[in-house]
């Protein structure tokens, strides 16, 4: 049986698409982090237009991100109740031949040729790489930044309880013990970020503040000459080395504005160690806000 973890955070323009490739699974986990705009409301029209044949139970929580992304990944695989569990961002859809390949993966290795999956309590792998497409501004990258992820992939299915998310932002998925497996899938995740440049600023400037706030917590030191080059440097690698400018126009600004935010997680870092706040006056300046709290449970009854 498998689980669909999904966080949003105001994605009603994306969550539809994100939450129609997922009915293929048995469960889905939405963690919404207060969301403004439709987001819920978009939850509850998909599930009152998907197939009745396959009942697919879906549960929204209300929870705080709290500047922890890991922190709310793991808060949704707690609440899933199948044995493995498929991570997916609002910004993303199960295309046709991964689902097809998950439901492979996850059937009984002899003798069963339907499409409903098991439980395998003796399968011999903990987690899987999903190998991830990129689409910005109209255009599928396939070099720099991004190149790893679409030859390699991201740890997104995974067996409950191998092991937990780390990292405040850009986090990873850590298996719990060195006899793990880990086995990668060959079918893509699409992915479709930052629509529009005014998107893609905001993203860096949120993601870098918390990224910067995690290294300061950690101890960690920058100084003016990592400010000056290393951005520098990762434009370089992932632009001309990485092979960057193969993906023209969005390939240029994609490689440009990463190491913008690469910049940006360096300075505000000096910053902070130079007690200079870079937050606005109601955020912290040092530490994340105190542990997220749970606001509450609502569960879409028409999938119970």
């Amino acid at each position: 049986m498998l689980s669909a973890v999904v966080l949003t955070k105001n994605e009603e323009k994306t969550i539809e698409r994100c939450l129609k490739s997922l009915m293929f699974c048995d469960e889905i986990i939405v963690v919404d982090d207060g969301s403004t705009d439709g987001t819920v409301e978009h939850v509850y029209k998909v599930n009152k237009c998907r197939d009745r044949s396959r009942p697919v139970r879906t549960k929204v929580f209300q929870r705080k991100l709290a500047r922890d992304f890991a922190g709310q990944r793991n808060f949704g695989m707690s609440k899933t109740s199948n044995e493995w569990v498929l991570f997916v961002d609002a910004d993303e859809e199960v295309t046709r031949e991964l689902q097809r390949e998950i439901e492979v993966t996850l059937r009984q290795a002899q003798g069963d040729n339907s499409r409903v999956m098991v439980s395998l309590t003796n399968h011999d792998k903990d987690a899987y790489y999903v190998r991830r497409r990129d689409f910005f501004w109209g255009k599928e990258l396939k070099y720099g930044e991004v190149r790893q992820i679409r030859l390699i992939g991201l740890i997104r299915l995974i067996r409950k309880d191998s092991g937990k998310w780390l990292g405040n932002v850009h986090e990873e998925f850590k298996v719990k013990s060195q006899k793990s497996k880990v086995k990668s899938l060959n079918s893509f995740l699409n992915h479709y970020p930052h629509q529009t440049l005014k998107e893609f600023i905001k993203d860096i400037n949120d993601y870098s503040s918390i990224r910067a706030e995690e290294l300061y917590n950690q101890g960690k030191n920058v100084n003016v000459i990592e400010i000056m080059f290393v951005p520098a440097i990762k434009f370089i690698y992932n632009y001309l080395i990485n092979l960057g400018f193969l993906d023209g126009a969005p390939g240029f600004a994609y490689a440009f504005l990463m190491s913008f935010h690469s910049f940006l997680v360096r300075a505000k870092l000096y910053m902070l160690k130079s007690s200079m706040p870079f937050f606005s006056p109601s955020s912290p300046r040092h530490k994340p806000t105190a542990g997220p709290q749970e606001i509450g449970e609502k569960k879409v009854s028409s999938l119970l």
